[in-house]
């Protein structure tokens, strides 16, 4: 009897795919926290810079929690 040879091409998922999962959602999440406290602290940089205390922080950091959230949905989409 000849046996068969595995393809290379194909996967075996044994228990990888949970870990593919994690690290995928992980680096979202990494990413989202960066995003997030880099536009706070331009915020605050910028609002020392120009004398306008709560507006700039205020204005970028929604700005970066948008960001965040459309990385999310383009993952999201992506990985369907």
């Amino acid at each position: 009897m000849e046996q068969q040879q595995p393809d290379p091409k194909k996967k075996e998922s044994k228990g990888g795919n949970g870990l593919e999962a994690y690290s995928r959602y992980s680096t979202i999440a990494i990413q989202m926290v960066v995003i997030i406290v880099i536009t706070s602290l331009g915020g605050l940089k910028l609002d020392k810079w120009a004398g306008t205390e709560p507006v700039l922080t205020v204005i970028l950091s929604l700005l970066g929690v948008a960001a965040a959230l459309w990385l999310v949905i383009k993952e999201a989409i992506r990985n369907k």
